[in-house]
């Protein structure tokens, strides 16, 4: 019998406004768990699957049906749907956990899959020079802060978020994001450090929207997944190698 492999993606950003192909995107990528489904001892979505998401108490984002659907019935089958809250979809409560069955998380996870260690997370944050936008990140995820939006009326929430989320690197357009080299990615330097306390096979990140796939050596690689603009990039383990891969349908 096949080994069952496991899958990782990030940076979807259903519902950007910057993309004028949103349908066909969502489209494409039910079509990927689809694909990923029929081997798949998990999925893991690594954050910024939604461009915004905010969830009221009795009232979801719009739109996002056919992926929303698609989950529900890949957990339904017994395949754990793992998500990690990104910095565009942070304000996921119990809507996503309830309705579709995915397991929740909120931080960065060490996890053993098969004879490897996995590090996985979104990966913003792990610059601490970034004071800016660690203090940003605070913020939104105080309680305060969002009982204080959970005030607004709903039209006008999304309206602001949407906004809000114009202001990523999404507004300079949809071209390929591109690397100076890994000695300038803060994954790859956070990643170095982490490994002298601990023996990790591989650092998987979204956030970056490039792919990477990085040696750092004693036997560990930072991978960092792309996007789903011009890459549909993923990656999977099949419980021996990685391999960092742009989806075909």
């Amino acid at each position: 019998m096949p080994e069952k492999k496991t899958y990782f993606v990030s940076d979807v950003h259903l519902g950007a406004p910057a993309s004028k192909n949103n349908r066909e995107r969502e489209k494409l990528f039910v079509q990927w768990l689809d694909m990923a489904a029929c081997d798949a001892r998990e999925i893991y979505l690594l954050g910024d699957i939604f461009d915004f998401w905010y969830e009221y108490r009795k009232v979801a984002p719009r739109g996002f049906v056919r992926t929303l659907g698609k989950i529900a019935e890949i957990t339904d089958k017994g395949i754990p749907v793992h998500f990690f809250t990104g910095n565009h979809d942070i304000w996921v409560f119990d809507y996503l956990t309830t309705e579709t069955g995915v397991i929740l998380h909120r931080e960065p996870i060490e996890k053993q899959i098969g004879n490897k260690t996995f590090y996985l997370g979104h990966g913003d944050g792990l610059d601490p020079s970034e004071k800016g936008y660690l203090r940003l990140k605070r913020l939104f995820t105080s309680k305060t802060a969002q009982l204080l939006f959970s005030m607004l009326h709903p039209n006008i929430a999304f309206w602001f978020g949407h906004k809000w989320a114009k202001h990523s690197r999404l507004a300079k357009g949809l071209e390929p994001e591109i690397s100076k080299g890994p000695e300038f990615e803060s994954s790859v330097a956070f990643a170095k450090d982490y490994r002298k306390q601990k023996e990790i096979d591989f650092f998987i990140f979204g956030h970056r929207h490039i792919m990477m796939n990085e040696d750092i050596g004693h036997n560990s690689q930072v991978v960092i997944l792309g996007e789903w603009f011009n890459y549909f990039s993923y990656a999977v383990f099949d419980g021996n190698k990685l391999e960092l891969k742009k989806y075909k349908p």
